[in-house]
């Protein structure tokens, strides 16, 4: 190559490194003098990139992701604000039930974060679990739709893009919105999640459990929330107080408390959520015919105006899990990874008890087979302890606008690793679809952190058309198990019968003893002249005969079973 052209070609790389510089929001176009000399270094990075041979801290952390077994390939490092394919950034597959974190500001790149993995897990025949606050994770199902921006970031990382649909199912919470109905039943869920949605305060979630005590020991089943609000209800009526006495540590005001609570919750629409039948979270661990994992979507816009409800029964989906998984230890590849998105939410004003119940589920799942990332704008909104057993990070860009900005940012900083980037500053100047990443490597150890730039998932980046959803949810083999609510007899019915049986004995008795009255007046040989004003008389004899005894029946019957709507709730709910 003549020196001429040898200046061209230098001068050619320059520009793309400077171009590509200012795309990512590092580099503006009014270059100083020093900002000149780093995009000559860029250049010089680049061609050393497309000669194989990778600059020295590149190479580096190259070197901590280069994997022998299977893994997911999230991109590539970027260093100086050039993009260096010939150094992919890995997840090794075994490590993924060590849990992770999925970080970021709004409009970052989160949501197509989760695809691009979802995609991958779902290629390597592990199921994966993901939750869809806004409606446009739903893309994973259908082929992803080519163009310039797409190529251009393929051609960036290193990756040979093909549009590619996965196998998914689609669910939502109580059957509101599209989607095979989700429900747990009251009993199941229980107390300390059930607390968390009902914003109790420490001592009302400890009545409660003390009411669910009450009705495992009387064996009233709790199968939706009209179940819990009749027990309640009987514990603070004049019958039911000297059980609730019986119970210890649970007073009227607070029983009280509980159930304005209840009804409060059930108004806002909340009742459909909890019933049957009950959903079976095996579900989640299924594989399609060709061995690529399912890919479950729960459907959550319908819910949006009820975010503590949404994050707590996604807990209840991997409390249940855990429950339900035999132990496995450390396996190839794990049996589900579970996106807890929204993970904020969860935990803000979490009482204790329940985020110790959180930890606890966390730490043991991982030997289940389970993997867990919770989705996040910090990882500050995550509990120390949670954050702790999160060793696979993907952090993308941070925001520094205001002071508390600055501070969550300083501590995010403190949360990796020792590096060579400036992360400060790196996190400030990420671009959409770029984020810091370190995960675990295959022998348990933080790999060094790396500026990345993301793949393009396969898939479709936004929702399906609502048509194609809606024909994917009734074609499920699962919508015929649980499309139908069904209304079985439990507390409820079984407290309703109980009060109407009491009234109508009631009845009876008080029946039986104005016949038994008027028998021993006949008896005592009574022949007292009765003033015409007292013609009643002949009503009485009327209320000894069969025939009144047998309509008191009926109407103390009918009367019970008004009582009953006025002590458990108007008429029976239709489902």
């Amino acid at each position: 190559m003549g020196e001429a052209e040898q200046q061209e070609s230098e001068q050619t790389a320059s520009g793309q490194a400077a171009s590509e510089r200012g795309a990512s929001g590092q580099v503006t176009s009014e270059q100083t003098a020093p900002e000149q000399g780093a995009s000559e270094r860029d250049a010089s990075g680049r061609a050393a990139s497309e000669r194989g041979v990778l600059p020295g801290p590149v190479a580096e952390i190259a070197a901590g992701y280069a994997f022998e077994g299977p893994a997911l390939d999230l991109g590539a490092v970027l260093w100086d604000g050039a993009c260096h394919a010939d150094a992919p950034v890995r997840i090794p597959l075994p490590v993924l039930n060590r849990h992770g974190l999925v970080a970021g500001a709004t409009g970052t790149g989160k949501t197509k974060t989760l695809q691009l993995i979802a995609e991958q897990l779902s290629a390597q025949g592990v199921p994966v679990f993901l939750a869809d606050v806004k409606g446009d994770v739903s893309g994973v199902s259908a082929p992803g739709e080519d163009g310039p921006k797409v190529r251009e970031r393929a051609a960036q990382v290193g990756q040979e893009w093909t549009p590619t649909g996965f196998p998914c199912a689609f669910y939502g919470l109580g059957g509101l919105g599209p989607g095979i109905p989700v429900r747990a039943t009251v009993t199941s869920f229980g107390p300390v999640l059930l607390s968390k949605v009902l914003r109790l305060n420490r001592t009302q979630e400890q009545s409660l459990g003390l009411i669910f005590h009450y009705a495992d020991a009387k064996g009233l089943e709790l199968v939706d929330l009209k179940d819990l609000r009749a027990v309640v209800a009987f514990l603070v009526s004049d019958v039911g107080k000297p059980e609730l006495k019986g119970i210890g540590g649970l007073s009227t005001a607070t029983a009280g408390v509980i159930l304005r609570a209840l009804t409060t919750f059930e108004q806002q629409g909340a009742g459909g959520f909890f019933g049957e039948p009950e959903f079976d979270t095996s579900e989640f661990l299924r594989t399609a015919d060709d061995g690529r994992g399912v890919v479950s979507v729960l459907e959550l816009p319908a819910v949006q105006r009820q975010p503590q409800l949404f994050s707590t029964f996604l807990m209840w989906l991997l409390a249940d899990l855990f429950h339900d998984l035999p132990e496995v230890g450390d396996l190839e590849k794990p049996k589900l990874v579970f996106f807890f998105d929204e993970a904020h939410l969860l935990f803000t004003g979490a009482s204790k008890a329940f985020l110790e119940s959180i930890t606890q589920t966390v730490r043991l799942i991982r030997s289940k087979g389970v993997g867990v990332f919770f989705v996040t704008q910090t990882p500050k909104d995550v509990p120390a302890d949670v954050l702790a057993q999160l060793g696979n990070r993907v952090q993308h860009a941070l925001r520094a606008f205001t002071p508390d900005d600055a501070k969550a940012l300083k501590a995010t900083v403190r949360t990796f690793p020792e590096s060579a980037y400036d992360l400060e500053e790196v996190l400030t100047s990420l671009g959409t679809g770029e984020a810091v990443v370190t995960v675990l490597s295959e022998r348990g150890a933080p790999t060094p952190v790396a500026a990345t730039r993301l793949r393009a998932p396969e898939s479709l980046m936004g929702p399906v058309d609502p048509a194609a959803l809606d024909a994917a949810v009734k074609g499920s083999p699962l919508y015929g198990r649980y499309a139908q609510a069904v209304d079985r007899e439990s507390a409820y019915e079984r407290l309703a019968a109980d009060e109407a049986a009491r009234t109508a004995e009631a009845a009876r008795a008080e029946a039986a003893k104005a016949e038994a009255s008027e028998a021993e007046a006949r008896a005592a040989g009574t022949t007292r002249a009765r003033a015409p004003e007292e013609e009643p008389s002949l009503l009485e004899q009327v209320v000894g005969s069969g025939m009144f005894t047998s309509l008191a029946r009926s109407v103390g019957t009918q009367l019970g079973r008004e009582i009953s709507r006025s002590l458990f709730g108007t008429a029976r709910r239709r489902r």
